[in-house]
Protein backbone atom coordinates (compact mmCIF):
# COMPACT_ATOMS: atom_id res chain seq x y z
CA UNK A 1 0.00 0.00 0.00
CA UNK A 2 1.66 3.25 -1.12
CA UNK A 3 1.26 6.38 0.96
CA UNK A 4 0.28 9.44 -1.10
CA UNK A 5 2.61 12.34 -0.35
CA UNK A 6 2.46 14.50 -3.51
CA UNK A 7 -0.24 16.64 -5.10
CA UNK A 8 0.18 14.80 -8.43
CA UNK A 9 -0.43 11.37 -6.92
CA UNK A 10 -3.36 12.75 -4.92
CA UNK A 11 -4.98 14.26 -8.04
CA UNK A 12 -4.62 10.95 -9.91
CA UNK A 13 -6.10 8.95 -7.01
CA UNK A 14 -9.04 11.36 -6.62
CA UNK A 15 -9.74 11.15 -10.38
CA UNK A 16 -9.94 7.34 -10.11
CA UNK A 17 -12.17 7.50 -7.00
CA UNK A 18 -14.48 10.04 -8.67
CA UNK A 19 -15.50 7.39 -11.22
CA UNK A 20 -17.28 5.43 -8.47
CA UNK A 21 -20.81 6.24 -7.21
CA UNK A 22 -19.83 5.53 -3.59
CA UNK A 23 -16.57 5.98 -1.66
CA UNK A 24 -15.78 5.56 2.04
CA UNK A 25 -13.82 8.28 3.87
CA UNK A 26 -12.14 8.69 7.26
CA UNK A 27 -9.66 11.15 8.72
CA UNK A 28 -7.09 11.06 11.51
CA UNK A 29 -6.55 14.33 13.34
CA UNK A 30 -5.32 15.87 16.58
CA UNK A 31 -7.07 18.58 18.55
CA UNK A 32 -5.61 18.34 22.05
CA UNK A 33 -3.53 21.51 21.75
CA UNK A 34 -5.48 23.50 19.15
CA UNK A 35 -8.95 25.03 18.71
CA UNK A 36 -9.24 23.77 15.14
CA UNK A 37 -8.44 20.07 14.52
CA UNK A 38 -5.08 19.42 12.84
CA UNK A 39 -5.68 17.14 9.84
CA UNK A 40 -2.92 14.50 9.73
CA UNK A 41 -4.11 11.64 7.50
CA UNK A 42 -7.02 11.01 5.09
CA UNK A 43 -8.02 7.52 4.00
CA UNK A 44 -10.51 6.70 1.24
CA UNK A 45 -11.72 3.59 -0.55
CA UNK A 46 -13.77 2.73 -3.62
CA UNK A 47 -14.96 -0.75 -4.55
CA UNK A 48 -11.57 -1.29 -6.26
CA UNK A 49 -8.88 0.35 -4.12
CA UNK A 50 -7.97 2.08 -0.88
CA UNK A 51 -5.65 5.07 -0.54
CA UNK A 52 -3.95 6.79 2.41
CA UNK A 53 -2.96 10.45 2.10
CA UNK A 54 -0.32 12.11 4.27
CA UNK A 55 -2.05 15.46 4.82
CA UNK A 56 1.11 16.81 6.53
CA UNK A 57 3.47 15.89 3.65
CA UNK A 58 5.63 18.86 2.67
CA UNK A 59 4.21 20.83 -0.26
CA UNK A 60 1.07 18.71 -0.71
CA UNK A 61 -2.03 20.62 -1.86
CA UNK A 62 -5.24 18.91 -0.71
CA UNK A 63 -7.42 20.68 -3.30
CA UNK A 64 -8.09 17.45 -5.33
CA UNK A 65 -9.41 15.84 -2.12
CA UNK A 66 -11.64 18.83 -1.32
CA UNK A 67 -12.94 18.86 -4.92
CA UNK A 68 -13.86 15.18 -4.56
CA UNK A 69 -15.69 15.95 -1.28
CA UNK A 70 -17.79 18.55 -3.15
CA UNK A 71 -18.48 16.23 -6.11
CA UNK A 72 -22.27 15.75 -6.19
CA UNK A 73 -21.99 12.57 -8.27
CA UNK A 74 -20.12 10.68 -5.53
CA UNK A 75 -21.73 9.58 -2.24
CA UNK A 76 -19.23 9.98 0.61
CA UNK A 77 -19.70 7.42 3.42
CA UNK A 78 -18.36 8.29 6.90
CA UNK A 79 -18.87 6.90 10.40
CA UNK A 80 -19.73 9.63 12.96
CA UNK A 81 -19.10 12.24 10.27
CA UNK A 82 -19.43 15.47 12.24
CA UNK A 83 -15.75 15.93 13.15
CA UNK A 84 -14.50 14.85 9.73
CA UNK A 85 -16.87 17.33 8.07
CA UNK A 86 -15.89 20.07 10.52
CA UNK A 87 -12.23 19.67 9.48
CA UNK A 88 -13.06 19.90 5.77
CA UNK A 89 -15.30 22.93 6.41
CA UNK A 90 -12.55 24.70 8.36
CA UNK A 91 -9.80 23.90 5.83
CA UNK A 92 -11.69 24.43 2.56
CA UNK A 93 -14.92 26.26 3.39
CA UNK A 94 -17.00 23.44 1.86
CA UNK A 95 -19.29 20.83 3.40
CA UNK A 96 -19.02 17.40 1.71
CA UNK A 97 -22.23 16.46 -0.13
CA UNK A 98 -23.94 14.05 -0.57
CA UNK A 99 -22.92 12.09 2.54
CA UNK A 100 -24.07 8.97 4.40
CA UNK A 101 -23.25 8.52 8.09
CA UNK A 102 -23.19 4.87 9.17
CA UNK A 103 -23.57 5.84 12.85
CA UNK A 104 -26.86 7.64 12.12
CA UNK A 105 -28.04 4.78 9.89
CA UNK A 106 -27.22 2.31 12.69
CA UNK A 107 -29.34 4.35 15.15
CA UNK A 108 -32.27 4.38 12.72
CA UNK A 109 -31.92 0.60 12.40
CA UNK A 110 -31.86 -0.07 16.15
CA UNK A 111 -28.16 -0.71 16.82
CA UNK A 112 -28.34 1.53 19.91
CA UNK A 113 -27.40 5.14 20.62
CA UNK A 114 -24.18 6.33 18.93
CA UNK A 115 -22.61 2.90 18.40
CA UNK A 116 -18.80 2.93 18.14
CA UNK A 117 -17.23 2.07 14.77
CA UNK A 118 -15.43 -1.11 15.87
CA UNK A 119 -18.61 -2.47 17.55
CA UNK A 120 -20.63 -1.78 14.41
CA UNK A 121 -18.06 -3.50 12.18
CA UNK A 122 -18.09 -6.54 14.46
CA UNK A 123 -21.91 -6.74 14.57
CA UNK A 124 -22.36 -6.28 10.82
CA UNK A 125 -19.38 -8.20 9.41
CA UNK A 126 -18.29 -10.46 12.28
CA UNK A 127 -14.76 -9.05 11.96
CA UNK A 128 -13.12 -7.54 15.05
CA UNK A 129 -11.09 -4.44 14.02
CA UNK A 130 -7.64 -3.83 15.49
CA UNK A 131 -7.94 -0.85 17.84
CA UNK A 132 -4.24 -0.53 18.74
CA UNK A 133 -3.60 2.62 16.69
CA UNK A 134 -6.78 4.48 17.49
CA UNK A 135 -5.02 6.77 19.98
CA UNK A 136 -1.69 6.91 18.21
CA UNK A 137 0.01 10.29 17.49
CA UNK A 138 -0.93 10.76 13.83
CA UNK A 139 1.20 13.92 13.53
CA UNK A 140 4.51 12.08 14.00
CA UNK A 141 6.48 11.24 10.89
CA UNK A 142 7.32 8.84 9.35
CA UNK A 143 4.01 6.97 9.60
CA UNK A 144 4.58 3.28 10.39
CA UNK A 145 3.42 0.38 8.21
CA UNK A 146 1.05 -0.61 11.05
CA UNK A 147 -0.54 2.86 11.12
CA UNK A 148 -1.07 2.77 7.35
CA UNK A 149 -2.57 -0.73 7.56
CA UNK A 150 -4.94 0.45 10.34
CA UNK A 151 -5.98 3.50 8.27
CA UNK A 152 -6.73 1.30 5.23
CA UNK A 153 -8.76 -1.26 7.19
CA UNK A 154 -10.90 1.58 8.59
CA UNK A 155 -12.27 2.45 5.15
CA UNK A 156 -12.34 -1.07 3.70
CA UNK A 157 -14.53 -2.40 6.56
CA UNK A 158 -16.70 0.70 6.15
CA UNK A 159 -17.58 -0.47 2.59
CA UNK A 160 -19.11 -3.69 3.98
CA UNK A 161 -20.91 -1.84 6.79
CA UNK A 162 -22.41 0.66 4.33
CA UNK A 163 -23.60 -2.07 1.94
CA UNK A 164 -25.35 -3.95 4.76
CA UNK A 165 -26.98 -0.88 6.36
CA UNK A 166 -28.06 0.59 3.03
CA UNK A 167 -29.75 -2.70 2.04
CA UNK A 168 -31.51 -2.91 5.44
CA UNK A 169 -32.72 0.72 5.18
CA UNK A 170 -34.20 0.06 1.74
CA UNK A 171 -35.86 -3.14 2.95
CA UNK A 172 -37.44 -1.33 5.93
CA UNK A 173 -38.24 1.78 3.86
CA UNK A 174 -36.19 4.02 6.16
CA UNK A 175 -33.71 5.53 3.69
CA UNK A 176 -35.60 8.85 3.82
CA UNK A 177 -35.17 8.99 7.58
CA UNK A 178 -31.40 8.97 7.18
CA UNK A 179 -31.59 11.51 4.33
CA UNK A 180 -33.40 13.95 6.69
CA UNK A 181 -30.57 13.60 9.21
CA UNK A 182 -27.98 14.16 6.50
CA UNK A 183 -29.53 17.54 5.66
CA UNK A 184 -28.65 18.77 9.17
CA UNK A 185 -25.19 17.16 9.01
CA UNK A 186 -24.41 18.88 5.69
CA UNK A 187 -25.71 22.33 6.65
CA UNK A 188 -22.87 24.89 6.98
CA UNK A 189 -24.65 26.44 9.99
CA UNK A 190 -23.91 23.20 11.90
CA UNK A 191 -20.18 23.98 11.71
CA UNK A 192 -20.11 27.78 11.82
CA UNK A 193 -19.00 28.53 15.38
CA UNK A 194 -20.21 32.06 16.02
CA UNK A 195 -18.62 33.46 19.23
CA UNK A 196 -21.87 35.36 19.87
CA UNK A 197 -23.59 31.99 20.45
CA UNK A 198 -20.88 30.43 22.63
CA UNK A 199 -22.93 31.10 25.78
CA UNK A 200 -25.55 28.55 24.69
CA UNK A 201 -23.32 25.66 25.80
CA UNK A 202 -23.13 27.19 29.30
CA UNK A 203 -26.66 28.52 29.78
CA UNK A 204 -27.41 26.06 32.60
CA UNK A 205 -24.82 27.81 34.79
CA UNK A 206 -26.88 30.98 35.29
CA UNK A 207 -30.28 31.78 36.79
CA UNK A 208 -30.63 35.60 36.61
CA UNK A 209 -30.79 37.94 33.58
CA UNK A 210 -27.78 39.96 34.84
CA UNK A 211 -25.69 36.77 35.08
CA UNK A 212 -26.80 35.73 31.59
CA UNK A 213 -25.75 39.10 30.12
CA UNK A 214 -22.26 38.74 31.60
CA UNK A 215 -22.05 35.07 30.56
CA UNK A 216 -22.86 36.02 26.95
CA UNK A 217 -20.05 38.58 26.79
CA UNK A 218 -17.41 36.50 28.59
CA UNK A 219 -18.19 33.33 26.61
CA UNK A 220 -18.01 35.29 23.32
CA UNK A 221 -14.68 36.83 24.34
CA UNK A 222 -13.25 33.40 25.27
CA UNK A 223 -14.42 31.82 21.98
CA UNK A 224 -12.91 34.66 19.93
CA UNK A 225 -9.62 34.42 21.83
CA UNK A 226 -9.47 30.61 21.39
CA UNK A 227 -10.20 30.90 17.66
CA UNK A 228 -7.69 33.71 17.08
CA UNK A 229 -4.87 31.94 18.93
CA UNK A 230 -5.98 28.45 17.76
CA UNK A 231 -5.90 27.02 21.27
CA UNK A 232 -8.59 24.99 23.11
CA UNK A 233 -11.21 27.06 24.97
CA UNK A 234 -10.11 25.54 28.28
CA UNK A 235 -6.60 26.98 27.77
CA UNK A 236 -8.12 30.46 27.82
CA UNK A 237 -10.66 29.88 30.64
CA UNK A 238 -12.25 26.71 32.00
CA UNK A 239 -16.07 26.46 31.88
CA UNK A 240 -16.24 26.68 35.71
CA UNK A 241 -14.39 29.98 35.64
CA UNK A 242 -16.71 31.42 32.97
CA UNK A 243 -19.73 30.45 35.12
CA UNK A 244 -18.09 31.97 38.22
CA UNK A 245 -17.34 35.25 36.47
CA UNK A 246 -20.94 35.41 35.21
CA UNK A 247 -22.44 35.01 38.70
CA UNK A 248 -19.96 37.27 40.55
CA UNK A 249 -19.55 39.89 37.77
CA UNK A 250 -16.19 41.27 39.02
CA UNK A 251 -15.67 44.87 37.83
CA UNK A 252 -12.12 45.24 39.16
CA UNK A 253 -8.94 43.15 38.97
CA UNK A 254 -8.99 42.81 42.79
CA UNK A 255 -12.44 41.20 42.66
CA UNK A 256 -11.38 39.00 39.76
CA UNK A 257 -8.41 37.82 41.87
CA UNK A 258 -10.84 36.64 44.58
CA UNK A 259 -12.49 34.04 42.32
CA UNK A 260 -11.26 30.61 43.37
CA UNK A 261 -11.86 29.04 39.95
CA UNK A 262 -9.13 31.21 38.34
CA UNK A 263 -5.42 30.35 38.50
CA UNK A 264 -3.41 32.42 40.98
CA UNK A 265 -2.14 35.66 39.45
CA UNK A 266 -4.48 35.32 36.43
CA UNK A 267 -5.83 38.84 36.97
CA UNK A 268 -2.35 40.25 36.24
CA UNK A 269 -2.24 38.59 32.80
CA UNK A 270 -3.22 40.44 29.62
CA UNK A 271 -6.54 38.58 29.81
CA UNK A 272 -7.48 40.07 33.20
CA UNK A 273 -8.34 43.49 31.75
CA UNK A 274 -10.13 41.85 28.78
CA UNK A 275 -12.42 39.94 31.17
CA UNK A 276 -13.25 43.05 33.22
CA UNK A 277 -14.15 44.83 29.95
CA UNK A 278 -16.38 41.88 28.93
CA UNK A 279 -18.10 41.93 32.36
CA UNK A 280 -18.79 45.66 31.99
CA UNK A 281 -20.23 45.15 28.50
CA UNK A 282 -22.52 42.49 29.96
CA UNK A 283 -23.69 44.71 32.83
CA UNK A 284 -24.43 47.51 30.34
CA UNK A 285 -26.78 45.31 28.27
CA UNK A 286 -30.49 46.03 28.31
CA UNK A 287 -32.07 43.11 30.27
CA UNK A 288 -35.16 43.30 28.01
CA UNK A 289 -33.13 42.28 24.96
CA UNK A 290 -31.80 39.07 26.56
CA UNK A 291 -32.97 35.55 25.66
CA UNK A 292 -35.39 34.05 28.20
CA UNK A 293 -33.78 31.88 30.86
CA UNK A 294 -35.38 28.43 31.03
CA UNK A 295 -36.71 28.08 34.59
CA UNK A 296 -35.86 24.74 36.16
CA UNK A 297 -38.98 22.65 35.73
CA UNK A 298 -39.79 21.60 39.25
CA UNK A 299 -43.55 21.60 38.83
CA UNK A 300 -44.57 18.05 39.63
CA UNK A 301 -47.15 17.93 36.83
CA UNK A 302 -44.56 18.83 34.20
CA UNK A 303 -42.00 16.32 35.46
CA UNK A 304 -44.64 13.57 35.69
CA UNK A 305 -45.56 14.25 32.05
CA UNK A 306 -41.88 14.01 31.07
CA UNK A 307 -41.57 10.68 32.92
CA UNK A 308 -44.59 9.30 31.03
CA UNK A 309 -43.18 10.56 27.73
CA UNK A 310 -39.91 8.75 28.54
CA UNK A 311 -41.83 5.49 28.90
CA UNK A 312 -43.62 6.11 25.59
CA UNK A 313 -40.27 6.91 23.94
CA UNK A 314 -38.72 3.70 25.19
CA UNK A 315 -41.72 1.69 23.96
CA UNK A 316 -41.56 3.36 20.55
CA UNK A 317 -37.80 2.75 20.35
CA UNK A 318 -38.23 -0.96 21.11
CA UNK A 319 -41.29 -1.42 18.91
CA UNK A 320 -39.71 0.07 15.79
CA UNK A 321 -36.08 -0.87 16.61
CA UNK A 322 -34.86 2.73 16.41
CA UNK A 323 -32.42 4.19 18.96
CA UNK A 324 -34.38 6.46 21.31
CA UNK A 325 -31.72 9.19 21.05
CA UNK A 326 -32.42 9.63 17.34
CA UNK A 327 -36.18 9.95 17.95
CA UNK A 328 -36.10 12.46 20.83
CA UNK A 329 -33.82 13.81 23.56
CA UNK A 330 -34.84 14.49 27.18
CA UNK A 331 -34.74 18.20 26.30
CA UNK A 332 -37.24 17.50 23.47
CA UNK A 333 -39.54 15.73 25.93
CA UNK A 334 -39.37 18.63 28.40
CA UNK A 335 -40.21 21.09 25.65
CA UNK A 336 -43.13 18.97 24.38
CA UNK A 337 -44.44 18.73 27.97
CA UNK A 338 -44.39 22.54 28.15
CA UNK A 339 -45.63 23.38 24.62
CA UNK A 340 -47.61 21.45 21.97
CA UNK A 341 -45.97 23.49 19.22
CA UNK A 342 -42.37 23.18 20.47
CA UNK A 343 -39.91 23.42 17.59
CA UNK A 344 -38.19 20.09 18.23
CA UNK A 345 -37.22 17.28 15.86
CA UNK A 346 -39.66 14.89 17.56
CA UNK A 347 -42.62 16.94 16.28
CA UNK A 348 -41.44 17.00 12.63
CA UNK A 349 -41.23 14.55 9.73
CA UNK A 350 -40.92 10.82 10.33
CA UNK A 351 -40.36 11.33 14.08
CA UNK A 352 -43.78 12.98 14.43
CA UNK A 353 -45.44 9.98 12.74
CA UNK A 354 -43.48 7.52 14.84
CA UNK A 355 -43.63 9.28 18.21
CA UNK A 356 -44.69 12.96 18.23
CA UNK A 357 -48.41 12.43 17.56
CA UNK A 358 -48.62 9.76 20.24
CA UNK A 359 -46.68 12.00 22.67
CA UNK A 360 -49.22 14.82 22.23
CA UNK A 361 -52.11 12.35 22.55
CA UNK A 362 -50.62 11.01 25.80
CA UNK A 363 -50.13 14.53 27.15
CA UNK A 364 -53.79 15.41 26.49
CA UNK A 365 -55.31 12.17 27.75
CA UNK A 366 -56.26 10.79 24.32
CA UNK A 367 -53.82 7.93 24.87
CA UNK A 368 -52.94 6.08 28.05
CA UNK A 369 -50.32 3.54 29.04
CA UNK A 370 -51.15 0.32 30.84
CA UNK A 371 -49.46 -2.95 31.71
CA UNK A 372 -50.70 -6.09 30.01
CA UNK A 373 -48.96 -9.47 30.35
CA UNK A 374 -45.94 -7.79 31.90
CA UNK A 375 -45.51 -5.29 29.05
CA UNK A 376 -46.39 -1.62 28.80
CA UNK A 377 -49.02 -1.08 26.10
CA UNK A 378 -50.76 1.96 24.59
CA UNK A 379 -54.53 2.29 24.93
CA UNK A 380 -56.42 4.77 22.78
CA UNK A 381 -59.04 6.64 24.83
CA UNK A 382 -62.50 6.58 23.22
CA UNK A 383 -64.21 9.92 23.07
CA UNK A 384 -67.80 9.79 24.34
CA UNK A 385 -68.76 13.15 22.79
Amino acid sequence: MDLITTTGDLAAACARLARHPVITVDTEFLRETTYYPLLCVVQMASAEEAVVIDALAEGIDLKPFFDLMANEAVLKVFHAARQDIEIIWHRAGIVPHPVFDTQVAAMVLGYGDSIAYDQLVERVTGHRPDKTHRFTDWSRRPLTAEQIHYAVSDVTHLRDVFAALDADLRKRKRSDWVSEEMEVLTSPSTYDVDPARAWERLRSRVRRPKDLAVLMEVAAWREQEAQTRDIPRSRVLKDDAVGDIATHAPTSLERLANLRSLPKGFERSKWGADIIAAVERGLARDPHTLPKIQKPRNNSNGSATVELLKVLLRMTSERYAVASKVIATVDDLERIAADDKADVGALHGWRRELFGEAALALKHGRLSLAIAKGRVVQIEQRSDH
